[in-house]
């Protein structure tokens, strides 16, 4: 059975213009129980509003993986690369030896959410950035990003009455990012996650119109 952990439970930190749900300890949020699970380290969901956001801030030695959920994310970062992100595009920010870069609401009067993961790097060199965009049709898991760790990103959308099948992996981990998913016969809502070691393979079962990102962990 998956250890369940439910949007309730996860760590809230408000901030000027940004509210931020953490599925792991972060920031001045501390619980040795909840540190990570395999290479991820974080998740978490923001909702930023109108022109607020993140400036300038460094990071080294993680990959950033973020999908937004709604609205429009203006990202620039000391690769050189800048630009706007929205639903359906999934961006990878490769930490490396050190990279700087800024998170924010790219509209004027659209409130924005994104979901912003981080993860154990396997990358030592200089930073590196990838954007991909995702056709998703539904009831298929479709693959996102490439990372340097030992994980994949799949993203998948079920309309009423759909189901997909996860394969084996040595961890995954579901996060409901819109309606609800029933897994292991717990009915997931949005903001709730599932995490499996071990697993066997699973599937996700949708009676309302529903998304999820699923993390496989491990080689």
């Amino acid at each position: 059975m998956p250890e369940i952990r439910r949007a309730g439970q996860r760590f809230h930190t408000v901030g000027d213009g940004v509210q931020t749900w953490h599925s792991f300890s972060y920031g001045a949020h501390y619980d040795p129980d909840q540190i990570g699970f395999g290479p991820v380290m974080a998740i978490n969901t923001e909702h930023v509003e109108p022109g607020g956001g993140y400036d300038v801030h460094d990071h080294a030695d993680v990959e950033i993986v973020t999908w937004v959920l709604e609205g429009v994310l203006r990202h620039e970062d000391s690769t050189g690369q800048s630009g706007d992100i929205r639903p359906g595009s999934a961006q990878r920010l490769s930490a490396g030896t050190g990279v700087r870069h800024s998170e924010r609401n790219g509209s004027a009067d659209e409130p924005l959410v994104f979901v912003q993961m981080m993860l154990r790097s396997d990358h030592d060199g200089p930073p590196e950035y990838a954007q991909t965009e995702v056709e998703q049709a539904p009831g298929v898991l479709v693959p996102t990003v490439t990372v340097h760790a030992p994980a994949e990103l799949l993203a998948v959308r079920l309309e009423a009455g759909q189901r997909v099948a996860v394969p084996p992996s040595p961890r995954s981990l579901v996060i409901v990012t819109g309606g609800a998913v029933e897994v292991a016969g717990e009915r997931l809502d949005l903001g709730d996650e599932a995490r499996f070691t071990g697993a066997a393979g699973y599937e996700l079962a949708a009676d309302v119109p529903a998304s999820a990102l699923v993390w496989q962990l491990g080689r």
